[in-house]
């Protein structure tokens, strides 16, 4: 395991002032915020506090929102994502998504993950692109349950293995970033725990950022956590921390169950 200390020291994503807005509508509000590399960062709040319009930003996906405006600034390691140099594919490549319901392709589970590799030219002949498949699955905690029927439909799988199989598609291409939106909200308890255990496993190697109105999956999943209220960031920090001590009593009444 790679020294956590040293890997939550950097940041590898930032926000500075960055608004949102849909058409005249203020969705975000001068939001900084620090994504620190190798660990889980949980965005938490009411619904409609802002947290799914900030995740989106992070890899431009409001971009295909018709006007959706973003000001301020949004950097992966040093590159300005919002520059109008920066190709928008390839930054998708870098910072992956998992929606909040499972989304296969209506393809084989092997084209499913070979997919985004094919169009990336990450592999020069069908035996790497084997090898991507098998190590992204491996990954993914689903080698050993799809191994022998890679030519079966992807849709034909479990609520849970299809949103595992939605994370090997992301890992496929080597992302630095994984931005996931309430990816457990559509399973049961035991694809949860599933999907729990893969992100802690995943954090060795990526950085992940993750929506969820779970707070009991915030606290159990993710180092740092960042409260939203109002399209406003209340307070970010330690998730411990912010459970047990925060300190805007917003945050204290959310988490308590006051409101929200």
């Amino acid at each position: 395991m790679p020294n956590s200390q040293t890997a939550t020291n950097t940041v590898k994503m930032l926000a500075r002032k960055v608004d949102v807005f849909y058409g005249d509508k203020q969705a975000l509000k001068q939001i900084d915020l620090d994504i620190p590399a190798n660990s889980v960062t949980a965005l938490i709040g009411p619904s409609g506090c802002g947290k799914s319009t900030f995740l989106r930003s992070l890899n431009r996906m409001n971009d295909t929102v018709r006007g959706c405006r973003v000001d301020g600034e949004i950097r992966l390691d040093t590159l300005d994502i919002y520059d109008g140099d920066v190709d928008v594919v390839q930054l998708r490549a870098r910072v992956g998504m998992v929606f909040q319901k499972p989304n296969p392709f209506p393809k084989t589970i092997y084209e499913n993950v070979a997919y985004g590799p094919r169009i990336h030219g990450l592999a020069e002949n069908r035996d790497e692109l084997d090898m991507i498949v098998e190590k992204s699955l491996k990954q993914a905690g689903l080698w050993k349950e799809v191994g022998e029927r890679l030519n079966e439909a992807g849709t034909g799988l479990s609520g849970g293995q299809q949103q595992r199989l939605c994370i090997a598609r992301a890992l496929a291409v080597s992302p630095e970033v994984i931005l996931m939106d309430e990816p457990c909200s559509a399973l049961d308890p035991i694809a949860t725990a599933h999907i729990e255990e893969l992100i802690d496993e995943l954090r060795e190697n990526y950085t992940i950022v993750i929506v969820t109105h779970s707070m009991q999956q915030a606290a159990r999943v993710s180092q740092k956590t960042a409260f939203f209220h109002l399209g406003i960031l209340v307070e970010a920090g330690d998730t411990k921390t912010i459970f047990t001590n925060p300190s805007d009593e917003r945050t204290q009444g959310y988490i308590t169950g006051r409101f929200g």
